[in-house]
């Protein structure tokens, strides 16, 4: 592409080469090192003058170091007189920080969205955002692409007999994500829900804290069938009238117990237990677990966006029965040496959509083909 140039931050080099290898345009020069008291130095080694400047720089595991080098290498390509700078974050930083969750914290992915927009940036586009709210966060143009298509590609190409699957939310707060890729599948989808046991005065006083936790299979269509689905089984727990009863309770790490509730039908079903980020992966293995030896699922394979991964996840997936397989797009850089600890690890690859995009944008052309088409 004319008058374009293509720069890597130093969090996820490969996926930038990926990215230029589908344009067919090479990888702009810069020079990223650190001093020794840890600074960081950005040093653009080509005129950006008049030109379209896209800046590829995911979080990683060295999130703040990659916001600090991301605002450094836009303020350089301002300083450089470049026409447009757009950021390319395929997993934003600080994006699970969406909204306050005490009475003196900070909505963390707003302000650094702040920070973007002071350092010069003109354009951002990033994929699957934790939250939707977030988009309202950010002062300059915002494109939040979606992984859905290459995972709908993946999973009719690579699973077999996935016509006989359902699609699974961990938690209720990922109900909406779920039946859209259920929707995209035309498969059906489930919801799991995750109660926690509360001890004190307020745990005891609470409206259903005497009602036993239960297992119901049910098949959901819709918000109002939802809602009513959780009503009749409140109904069906306070009467003592209950078929196909069963309960897993599970312990956290702070030896509080939860009791784990299915809705929706997977005896021996292809489960696809989906959700926007894995990062611990507790609740996935309790789900899984559930799944497989309580309601009798035939497969589970684990699907998120971000693979995060933190800790000893990959080596708990790899230990647990009841995951099959676990597909993560590489929109955050996981290293080789995790790759080879887990044999179930499959990585879609996403730079076909983040190319298409940078390419329409710099076009002026429309990017919506790209929420519901995998390029």
């Amino acid at each position: 592409m004319r008058n374009t140039k293509i720069f890597a931050g130093s969090s996820h080099p490969e996926l930038a080469k990926h990215i230029c290898k589908q344009l067919g345009t090479p990888l702009a020069e810069a020079t990223l090192k650190k001093f020794s008291n840890k600074e960081t130095s950005v040093e653009i080694n080509e005129s950006v003058r008049n030109q379209d400047v896209f800046i590829v720089q995911s979080g990683s595991m060295a999130m703040n170091d990659d916001i600090i080098e991301l605002c450094i290498m836009i303020q350089a390509a301002r300083m450089g007189s470049a026409k447009r700078i757009t950021a390319i974050l395929p997993y934003f930083p600080y994006c699970k920080q969406s909204k306050r969750k005490g009475k003196r914290t900070c909505i963390t992915s707003k302000l650094v969205a702040n920070m973007l927009a002071v350092a010069g940036v003109d354009h951002i586009i990033t994929m699957d955002l934790h939250a939707s709210q977030m988009q309202g966060f950010f002062q300059k143009p915002v494109d939040n692409l979606y992984a859905e298509p290459c995972i709908v590609r993946w999973v009719t190409q690579n699973v077999p007999n996935w016509r006989n699957g359902v699609v699974v939310s961990k938690n209720a707060g990922g109900a909406k994500r779920v039946t859209s890729l259920a929707d995209a599948l035309r498969l059906d989808f489930a919801l799991i829900h995750k109660d926690r046991t509360r001890s004190g005065p307020q745990g005891q006083n609470r409206p259903y804290s005497g009602m036993p936790k239960l297992h119901q299979i049910r098949t959901v269509d819709t918000d109002d069938d939802l809602t009513a689905s959780i009503s009749s089984l409140s109904e069906a727990g306070s009467n003592g009238d209950i078929m196909n009863a069963a309960v897993s309770v599970v312990s956290d790490t702070n030896g509080e117990e939860s009791t784990i509730t299915l809705v929706g039908d997977v005896k021996d079903k292809i489960v696809f237990l989906t959700d926007d980020i894995i990062d611990g992966c507790q609740t996935f293995l309790d789900a899984a677990e559930h799944l497989v030896k309580k309601c009798g699922a035939d497969k589970v394979y684990i699907i998120a966006t971000h693979g995060v991964l933190s800790g000893q996840s990959i080596q708990q997936i790899e230990a647990c029965d009841s995951v099959y397989k676990l597909v993560v797009t590489n929109t955050f850089p996981i290293d080789e040496a995790k790759k080879t600890q887990c044999s179930k690890l499959i990585m879609i690859d996403i730079s076909s959509t983040l190319a298409e995009a940078i390419r329409r944008t710099h076009n002026g052309e429309s990017v919506s083909y790209l929420f519901h088409h995998a390029d």
